[in-house]
Order: C-alpha cells, then sequence, then structure tokens
C-alpha cells in the first residue's frame, strides 16, 4: 500500500493521553490558592492547549501574582504526583497507535509544547513509549511554543522528512494552527466530550483537513481510506 504521508506527528495531552482535565485541576487549585476562583470551564478554556509559561501575563491579571521560576516548579511537582496516579490513555488510542506505527514502520513521532518529564511519563503511564522513544519532541526545547510550528518541525527534521509530507494529529486550535504553519496536513481530533469545548468547527477554521471524533477512525484516516 502507498502511504498518504512520510511520518504521522502527534500531540500528546488530549490526543493520546487523557490529561487535560488532570492537570487543569491542579493549577486551577494553585489559581485559587492565589485568590482567582477561576471555574473550569474558564480555566479550561483559557489554558488548555498552551504552554503555561505564556500565560503568565493572563495570571497576573487577574491576581497580581508575578508568577516564578518556583511557582511553575511547584505547579509541576503537582501535575506529574497527579498524572502517576490517575492518568489515562485517549479511549482507542493505544491501539490506533500501534496499527499505524505498524503501517508506517516507526515513522512517528510525539511533538508536544509540554515538558520532556511529563510526555515521557504520560507516555510510560499509558504504555507507549516504547512506540515513541527516541522520537519525542518537547515545544519547551524549542525558540517558540505552539502555535509557532517549531516543535513540528522538529520532528520532522529528526526523521528526515520535509513537514509537508507530514500528517499531524492535534485537538486544539493552538496545536492546529502549530501543524499548518509547520506545513503539513493537520488531523483534528474533536470527541463529542472535548475538555476544552472545541467542536470541529473551530478546529477547521484553525485550518485543520480533517475532523475525526474517535481513535478508531484514525488509522484508515492517515492512511488515505477517508
Amino acid at each position: 500500500m502507498v502511504l498518504p504521508y512520510a511520518a504521522v506527528l502527534f500531540d500528546c495531552d488530549g490526543v493520546l493521553v487523557d490529561s487535560e482535565r488532570i492537570t487543569n485541576s491542579v493549577l486551577r487549585t494553585m489559581l485559587h490558592e492565589l485568590g482567582w476562583f477561576v471555574s473550569e470551564s474558564d480555566s479550561l478554556r483559557l489554558f488548555v492547549g498552551r504552554a503555561l509559561r505564556d500565560e503568565t501575563a493572563v495570571i497576573f491579571a487577574h491576581t497580581g501574582f508575578e508568577v516564578t521560576e518556583e511557582w511553575l516548579e511547584e505547579f509541576r511537582k503537582r501535575r506529574n504526583d497527579a498524572l502517576a496516579l490517575d492518568l489515562l490513555p485517549i479511549p482507542g488510542a493505544v491501539a490506533a497507535v500501534r496499527e499505524i506505527d505498524r503501517s508506517y514502520r516507526g515513522m512517528l513521532a510525539c511533538a508536544s509544547g509540554a515538558d520532556r518529564h511529563k510526555v515521557e511519563l504520560q507516555l510510560t503511564k499509558v504504555g507507549l513509549i516504547d512506540v515513541f522513544e527516541g522520537r519525542i519532541f518537547s515545544g519547551m526545547e524549542t525558540p517558540r511554543s505552539k502555535p509557532a510550528p517549531d516543535v513540528y518541525l522538529a520532528a520532522a527534521a529528526a526523521l528526515g522528512v520535509d513537514p509537508a509530507r507530514c500528517a499531524v494529529v492535534e485537538d486544539t486550535p493552538t496545536g492546529v494552527r502549530a501543524g499548518v504553519a509547520a506545513g503539513a496536513t493537520v488531523f483534528g481530533y474533536c470527541p463529542p466530550d472535548s475538555p476544552s469545548h472545541n467542536t470541529p468547527q473551530v478546529l477547521l477554521d484553525a485550518g485543520a483537513a480533517h475532523i475525526f471524533t474517535t481513535m478508531d477512525e484514525l488509522p484508515s484516516a492517515v492512511s488515505g481510506c477517508l
């Protein structure tokens, strides 16, 4: 079978692992401690899909607190403890990734906006570290975070492929824009219970070429069998 792409590049949070509500709950608790009693829905809307280091002005505007590296480290520690305890894979993601890995003969990568420790912790927890080991890319290690394309460009370069010949799998407008800016074809994952309340139209407006709602659709989609 001739595959339509040279490689498939996956986001992590919300695509491979069901982490967004866990991480956001920890963040919301820490924001409450600063006096900002932000609701779950507003917190998800404001922070999901974005690097927290890029959102410090939002926190300052609501709390008057200048976010420090120590505060961010405390957030990461609490977050990692919660993820290690409660994290689950996105339903169907493990089987879908392994099927795609067989078709693409290892031409897969995980390109996340999160820090490397978090990504590796999560992939280990859900049993996917063996698929992506050596091909994990963190937006914290690139000059710019998503929606800039840097992390996807780094992943494509490491695989030795043209980013325009890559499929990117994303679930947020920020991530979709990053994939589009890299020149890739973006598949937008939009389950009915999207934690950030995205809709197919939101992802299409951001530039997604295809929308899918369950992970069992993805192997056929990236194999050109839409």
